[in-house]
């Protein structure tokens, strides 16, 4: 896996998977649930690789853009 997630990218992916998280805690019902999509973002910043941005070829990686 290339590394495609720059440092200002992957901060951001960190804070929101951490505040999504955070909802199955703070929701109630089924709807804390939901929260639980936070391991997306948490994952993709901690690994610095999106799947996504592979697929269309995007790259916030200042190294990465350079050598394209």
């Amino acid at each position: 896996m290339k590394v495609n997630i720059g440092s200002m990218d992957r901060t951001l992916r960190i804070l929101a998977g951490i505040a999504l998280l955070a909802l199955v805690f703070v929701l109630e019902g089924p709807a804390r649930w939901l929260g639980l999509i936070g391991f997306v973002p948490l994952a993709t910043g901690l690994f610095r690789f999106c799947p996504a941005y592979a697929l269309f070829g995007l790259s916030t990686c200042p190294m990465e853009s350079k050598r394209a």
